[in-house]
């Protein structure tokens, strides 16, 4: 799955958590695992063999989520909330990445590949069809909740322009408290 469709859904993991630097925590807690693919610097080679391992596995998220809530003001809710976004990465990459992309869950304590036969590749049709119905859940949640997936890599400011913007093109318009004549209720 695509690194910025990872982010969307990391975000909506922790999107009810109350600091905003706790929910871009959980957010980036999502998509910290493809770390691994910096192995693309040592070539084709290494990241062949290191993407999926390194940074795709139990170790690797626990470590994360224990580094991203020590820097938490609510620590046990991004603990647990990071390790989901970590884990909710994974089970995309699993089904989302191609059958040639598997993870080594236990690395390094087991060199296991675990792959499955459901799986799709990266620019396969079932990728679009999540990311955009995640694109249109973080639209919902952003006019309800009042801040946006945006608030992981913007200004606060730049966050509350998006859900002003979102709000007024696609929010309902409040009911009117105003009674018109004719239509009194008797």
């Amino acid at each position: 799955m695509h690194i910025p469709t990872h982010l969307m859904l990391s975000w909506m993991v922790g999107h009810r958590l109350k600091a905003r630097r706790d929910r871009r925590l959980v957010a980036w807690a999502g998509v910290a695992s493809d770390l691994d693919g910096l192995t693309i610097l040592a070539g084709l080679d290494a990241y062949g063999r290191w993407h999926h391992v390194l940074t795709h596995g139990l170790l690797a998220g626990v470590v994360i989520s224990l580094l991203f809530s020590q820097i938490a003001k609510a620590r046990t809710k991004v603990w647990w909330l990071a390790l989901t976004a970590f884990h909710l990465h994974l089970v995309c990459d699993f089904l989302g990445s191609g059958m040639d992309w598997p993870i080594q869950y236990f690395w390094p304590w087991s060199e296991t590949f675990y792959h499955t036969p459901y799986g799709w590749e990266l620019d396969a049709w079932q990728n679009w069809v999540v990311t955009v119905a995640v694109m249109l859940g973080c639209g919902h949640l952003a006019i309800h909740s009042g801040h946006s997936v945006a608030e992981t890599f913007c200004s606060s400011a730049i966050d509350e322009s998006v859900v002003a913007t979102l709000r007024q093109r696609f929010a309902a318009p409040a009911p009117s408290s105003v009674v018109r004549p004719g239509s009194e209720i008797p």
